[in-house]
């Protein structure tokens, strides 16, 4: 595919190396209606470039729908923890300098992760690699959302016991990427939303996976996790029910 030995850039921010098998475990995959309208946008389907792919979450829809996938990531534990698949080939490398040949890719994607990024300089690789009418789609996430018994638990976490401890860059996912510059020529999207039917062992698995979470226990112990697991588990009920867990998806997509 032409990837060549990159190494992360001085830079990188590593925030998930640490617990990058927790990351592949519980961190959810997306729909596949959105891989579907990324890849009716492509001018063709050849190639995607994955940036930031972590453990391969959207690399692995893109595979069903592109002849290849170049994925991409600074954490060489999160790539050892990707699923293979015969169409992907993983790299650690940096979004800012992927390795990737001039005008390969049809698509660049960055899924829950370009708010990571040096954003002029992958701006630059995305312009670099993707060819003249391909298309480049920032994806991100939000908050979690299951009921409001559940929601009243989630949120205030989230959104007071954690707020000394989100990185910075959280306020991008916090915004749905609006306030992240796209120099490109914007392209309208559908509203999507990422759904899974979950137990409530998932549930606390994936909050467990938040870089915040890792920093408030680095400061000050287990406790107050502890407690909100306990406080999650009095308001879920059974552990083995199943309950609609949903996080709407952001876009921001572009014609290079």
């Amino acid at each position: 595919m032409g990837l060549g030995a990159v190494t992360p850039a001085p830079g990188f921010k590593d925030h998930f190396s640490d617990v990058a098998a927790a990351y592949a475990a519980h961190r959810p995959s997306y729909p596949a209606a959105l891989a579907d309208f990324l890849a009716r946008l492509a001018p063709a389907r050849r190639l995607a470039w994955d940036a930031g792919c972590g453990s391969g979450q959207l690399s692995l829809l893109l595979a069903d729908r592109f002849q290849r996938v170049a994925a991409t990531d600074a954490s060489a534990q999160q790539i050892a923890q990707a699923r293979t698949h015969p169409k992907i080939e993983y790299c650690c490398a940096p979004a800012e300098a992927s390795g990737l040949p001039d005008g390969a890719a049809d698509l660049a994607t960055a899924a829950q992760a370009a708010h990571w990024f040096d954003l002029p300089a992958y701006y630059a690789e995305v312009r670099r690699v993707v060819r003249t009418g391909g298309v480049v789609a920032l994806v991100s996430y939000g908050v979690v959302t299951v009921d409001a018994r559940l929601d009243a638990i989630i949120r205030p976490f989230y959104r007071d016991v954690l707020a000394p401890h989100w990185p910075s860059e959280r306020r991008h996912v916090d915004e749905g990427y609006r306030s992240l510059p796209f120099p490109f020529e914007e392209l309208a999207a559908p509203a999507f939303e990422l759904r899974r039917d979950w137990r409530l062992e998932a549930l606390v698995g994936y909050v467990g996976t938040w870089s915040a979470v890792w920093a408030l226990e680095r400061a000050g112990g287990p406790g107050p996790f502890a407690a909100f697991r306990r406080a999650l588990a009095d308001a879920w009920g059974p552990a083995e029910a199943v309950r609609a867990v949903r996080w709407p998806l952001a876009l921001r997509v572009g014609r290079v």
